[in-house]
């Protein structure tokens, strides 16, 4: 998308066109609305993560682009209102506290992609954690591996909201 000067801008993220009918409809189901923004939770969730240190003594990264995400989605619930195209879909919970305990987790995920990355939520009822790394990349780790789900929280959400098959990390 360009702005009248050429120069390239962002998408507008308060069109109906964010997403697909069936990944907004079960975004507003879940409370969601364009402009819904509550960086007071999201500090909340910032201070929390950064207070936190593993047994191990590990520490939680916390960074822009995870503090967007819990703001405007954090707290819902979402649930896909249709049968996936490759996957089954299911629920996601926004909350970056499911993944507190998983400190040593996702700072081995993290150096393994070059990264920082933090909690996001979960999938299922705790049965994959969703991450988020610095530059807006969301990933789901289940007992299975580690899936890129998107280069940011739009196009992960309409993967998991449409049961599109995410890609499996690998190492090269």
């Amino acid at each position: 998308m360009h702005d009248p000067t050429g120069l390239p801008t962002q998408h507008n993220r308060t069109t109906a066109a964010r997403f697909p009918t069936p990944v907004d409809t079960a975004l507003r189901d879940a409370g969601w609305q364009p402009g819904r923004w509550d960086i007071r939770q999201a500090e909340e969730w910032a201070d929390a993560l950064r207070a936190h240190t593993s047994p191990g003594g590990h520490r939680h990264a916390v960074f822009p682009a995870a503090v967007e995400a819990w703001a405007e989605f954090g707290g819902l619930r979402i649930t896909a209102n249709a049968p996936g195209r490759q996957i089954a879909t299911g629920t996601l919970l926004i909350d970056p506290l499911s993944g507190l305990h998983l400190a040593r987790t996702l700072g081995d995920l993290g150096r393994a992609l070059d990264t920082d990355v933090a909690p996001l939520g979960e999938e299922g009822d705790g049965q994959a954690v969703l991450a988020i790394d610095s530059e807006g990349r969301v990933y789901s780790i289940d007992h299975t591996g580690d899936w890129y789900l998107g280069s940011d929280i739009d196009r992960a959400l309409e993967t998991l909201m449409t049961g599109t098959q995410p890609t499996r990390l690998t190492s090269a």
